[in-house]
């Protein structure tokens, strides 16, 4: 496992601005909402709100963090990367202190902007951590694995894991903030669809007269392959070549780039993948 000043530098930078944005979010926007986010720092929350509300009891936010990431840190050591590991143990670690020593503060008491703002804000940190092949810990590790390892939809895993943390803390804390939090998740992920795409495919139709050599570069440039078809233009009655490609979202640019500097003339139509099924490429985690 060797270390690059100036890349890994770059990361621990990230991570550590990553982690203090989401501290300050949970300081501020998540408790005074009386939210409950997903995953991990949802139900460390709402374990924190049991202790404080049944057993007068104050129970600091890194310690039930830490315990409840103790089988997703094993997870991603044992079979996802240790660099990627190491560096989501860095980032949960850090959110757990910094949100036990900040002083709490209140922005705003209107529960639909803290909802609404509250998620553009952990979604944006949580973009951040996938961009430097990291994870804000908890049933991240548990959605990488399947997707990555097991090739599981782990969206449904994930949902229901929620659903039973916004159930019981409806529960024990009423349906408003419950429901309230819905909105919260519902901006996050729309957030980390928008700035993550690792995961997003599109498909590439590609129109030309230099069919191998596009697909070399698509080769070179994504490590993914590409299909020839024979085609004949519908106008001018010449035969053209039809090559059938899938990348991820994040490469596609660079893709639709390369393939221009190859055949100027090219056409391209690219288009969004709902759900792919067989050997697809994707870089492993360190």
């Amino acid at each position: 496992m060797s270390f690059d000043l100036k890349k890994d530098g770059k990361r621990i930078l990230v991570i550590c601005i990553a982690a203090v944005i989401s501290a300050a979010n949970i300081k501020t926007f998540v408790r005074a909402g009386g939210l409950y986010p997903g995953g991990a720092t949802g139900l460390t929350i709402l374990i924190q709100r049991v202790g404080e509300m049944f057993f007068d009891l104050e129970i600091p936010y890194t310690a039930i963090n830490v315990l409840l990431n103790a089988v997703p840190v094993y997870i991603g050591f044992r079979f996802i990367g240790k660099k990627f590991t190491l560096y989501s143990c860095l980032m949960f670690l850090l959110t757990g202190v910094l949100t036990d020593i900040m002083p709490s503060f209140v922005i705003t008491y209107d529960t639909l902007l803290i909802s609404v703002f509250g998620g553009i804000i952990n979604g944006f940190t949580v973009s951040l951590c996938l961009m430097m092949n990291a994870t804000t810990g908890g049933t991240d590790f548990i959605g990488i694995f399947l997707s990555e390892k097991k090739g599981v939809d782990s969206f449904n895993i994930i949902l229901a894991l929620n659903v039973v943390i916004l159930s019981v803390a409806g529960v024990l804390f009423g349906w408003d903030k419950a429901l309230y939090s819905i909105i919260f998740q519902y901006a996050s992920t729309q957030v980390l669809h928008m700035l993550y795409k690792k995961y997003q495919k599109k498909t590439l139709f590609i129109v030309t007269n230099k069919a191998k050599e596009v697909c070399r570069v698509i080769q070179e440039v994504s490590n993914h392959g590409a299909t020839i078809l024979e085609g004949e233009g519908s106008y001018e009655r010449c035969e053209r070549d039809l090559v059938y490609s899938v990348v991820s979202s994040a490469e596609c640019k660079q893709v639709i780039n390369a393939v221009r500097a190859v055949d100027p003339k090219v056409f391209v139509n690219a288009v969004r993948t709902e759900e792919l099924t067989g050997r697809f490429y994707q870089k492993p985690a360190e």
